[in-house]
């Protein structure tokens, strides 16, 4: 009987799932966990499924009107093992309307009319839809419930005015605009929440099936389109020369100008037909954007993103020449971000075929695109870019839900923004602007909102304790994790993870599982601590001086979270010995750690903790001076 239950034990722990059963879990995630739609091993399960869409849209651009307007056909497949009875649509620009919530007060130039949809139509069937009192997202009762396993074809013809102040999107200029989140798109259907109809207000992320697309721009002449995905037509939209100059970019590690203001004044970089249509084209990706603009510079060049093969990726950038002085190195510093982040953190090639950073306004990602400031400082713009190209991998690569679970995606490019800026900038300038953008925020808050647990879902979180779960807590829960487990078993782990879901809809828990078995360890500990609880950084140094070769002292830790640090023993002669404990010491008591101060004959100083940039709520006791 006692060898049978060794069995069981070392079946269940080979199994993962004892991983799993000492986290608390909702009532819906668990419920997906045993339908087999998640596995306990941290890869999706049997039974796992995603709906998927083909778009096929004709886009138009009035620059005199600022009307965006469309037509699309979207291909829908019903993958999972419901019926569905209704349809909701998303459409996140409807955030204009005056009737939208919204996180605080906006000028009446950011405020639009919202969507207008003009027709509807399910498989040939006309439906009337009105638009006028949806919010960023409708709902379409279906005449025919659309089986598990089925397709239809939805087709929406429509229009909406981009905002006259840019947000995440609208107005650049009068005649430069960042079109996002420009068509209606059926929201998520998942497996542990059913239809995704969280409002979209000015403060949430997102939340996008993996879908293919095909779509053109129509645009009038001398505006050059900027978009996720192949371009698909340069001869038919480009002067020989411009079309010339962007086809052998895509080849050359030379930044070089695709057009110059004075040649698109000229009318020399677009054929002047009165309208050109743009079209591009890709696949398996959570969303596309477009940009366009009749001033811009547009500077490119290429890099190698995998060593295996050889793919390169397009590197671009699209600014205005008087106002956007932090976009003269735009496309150089893409190249490096580039390959650094392909071949080294996260360590996976950079799976797209292009990324164009356009002047703007929202320090924003976007499939393939971001949407950036001029902010004067080019060390500042340098790393908000390599922040928002970071985000390719979360939640690009990999489909996260940042409206419950920001801290999934905003958390990881914290962390490569981090890591990057070290070989950017060398270690201490990077430890000191994390900590001081990053973190100081955050640990000198002493609110009850900042306290709140990480695993808290993002759309429920305000204020400051939204920022900092989001970006400074969750970055140094990775960042203290890849600390204990040195970085070669926690890429193995993060790669683990990321095989298991890129292309697909990771949560919480899949990713606590993938690191468990990457790790080969039940790192459970670790994620209860950091995710589940209230803790913050605060550490306290209990040391009394003693006559023997080997003092005791103790680490308090007061704050509770798991974190790194440094014992430093200073000595009268002005030198000193660091020794660095990982997160590892608070496994077995979460509360004290015993240290050991070595007495090597030496007159000691002083001796202090140091978190680094896991800095101490109450640094003042984390220091004892020796009399």
């Amino acid at each position: 009987m006692k060898k049978l239950f060794s069995l069981s034990v070392v079946l269940f722990l080979a199994s993962g799932s004892i991983f799993a059963q000492s986290l608390y879990m909702p009532r819906n995630i668990k419920a997906a966990y045993d339908k087999g739609t998640r596995s306990y091993d941290g890869k999706p399960g049997k039974n796992y499924w995603q709906n998927h869409g083909k778009y096929n849209m004709e886009l138009a651009v009035d620059a005199e009107t600022k009307i965006v307007s469309g037509k699309e056909e979207i291909v829908y497949s019903n993958n999972s093992t419901d019926t569905l009875r209704n349809l909701a649509i998303r459409f996140v620009n409807n955030l204009h309307k005056p009737t939208s919530p919204r996180g605080g007060g906006v000028s009446e130039d950011f405020l639009s009319t919202g969507l207008n949809i003009q027709a509807f139509s399910v498989d040939g069937e006309v439906y009337k839809v009105d638009s006028k009192n949806w919010g960023t997202v409708g709902n379409v009762k279906l005449k025919k419930p659309l089986a598990p396993g089925t397709k239809i074809t939805v087709k929406i013809d429509w229009d909406y005015p981009l905002s006259k102040e840019s947000g995440r999107e609208g107005q650049i200029d009068p005649n430069s605009f960042y079109a996002a989140y420009s068509y209606p798109r059926i929201s998520v259907y998942d497996d542990y929440n059913g239809w995704d109809r969280i409002p979209h207000t000015d403060r949430a992320e997102f939340y996008n099936d993996f879908n293919d697309y095909v779509f053109s721009v129509k645009a009038p002449k001398n505006y050059v389109v900027y978009a996720t995905g192949d371009f698909l037509n340069p001869d038919e939209v480009l002067q020989p020369e411009i079309s010339a100059r962007l086809k052998k970019s895509y080849l050359s590690d030379e930044v070089m100008h695709i057009a110059t203001e004075q040649e698109l004044k000229d009318g020399k970089v677009t054929l002047q037909n009165d309208w050109n249509t743009w079209k591009f084209s890709a696949n398996h990706i959570t969303d596309v954007c477009f940009a366009l603009s009749n001033h811009y510079l547009w500077d490119a060049a290429s890099v190698v993103v995998d060593s295996k093969t050889n793919r390169r990726a397009s590197a671009q950038a699209a600014y205005n020449g008087a106002t956007g002085k932090d976009f003269i190195n735009s496309v150089k510093n893409n190249i490096y971000a580039l390959a650094w982040f392909s071949n080294n953190w996260p360590g996976v090639p950079y799976p797209f075929s292009k990324m164009t950073a356009f002047q703007g306004f929202a320090d924003m990602e976007y499939p393939m695109m971001v949407n950036d400031s001029n902010f004067g400082d080019p060390v500042f713009a340098q790393l908000v870019q390599d922040h928002e190209v970071a985000h390719t991998y979360f939640p690009f690569y990999m489909g996260i839900n940042e409206t419950r679970y920001a801290y999934m995606d905003e958390g990881w490019a914290t962390t490569f923004e981090y890591l990057i800026g070290i070989a950017e900038h060398g270690k201490e300038a990077a430890d000191k602007f994390y900590k001081s953008f990053r973190v100081n925020q955050y640990i000198n808050d002493k609110s009850a909102e900042e306290d709140q647990p990480v695993i808290s879902m993002s759309d429920q979180v305000s204020g400051a304790g939204y920022g900092n779960n989001s970006y400074g807590k969750a970055s140094l829960s990775y960042l203290a994790l890849k600390d204990m487990l040195g970085d070669d078993l926690f890429k193995k782990a993060l790669h683990t993870y990321m095989n298991n879901w890129n292309g697909k809809h990771p949560i919480p828990w899949d990713y606590f599982n993938s690191m468990n078995s990457g790790s080969g360890q039940n790192l459970n500990w670790f994620f209860n601590n950091w995710f589940f609880s209230n803790n913050y950084i605060d550490l306290k140094l209990n040391y009394t001086k003693m006559k023997m070769a080997n003092s005791p002292a103790t680490v308090e830790n007061v704050g509770g979270f798991a974190i790194p640090f440094d014992l430093v023993i200073t000595y009268e002669d002005g030198k000193s010995d660091r020794i660095h404990y990982t997160p590892a010491i608070w496994k077995n008591n979460l509360k004290t750690a015993s240290v050991v101060i070595k007495n090597n004959g030496k007159a000691m100083k002083s001796i202090a903790i140091d978190g680094g940039i896991f800095m101490d709520a109450t640094p003042k006791d984390n220091s004892y001076e020796l009399k």
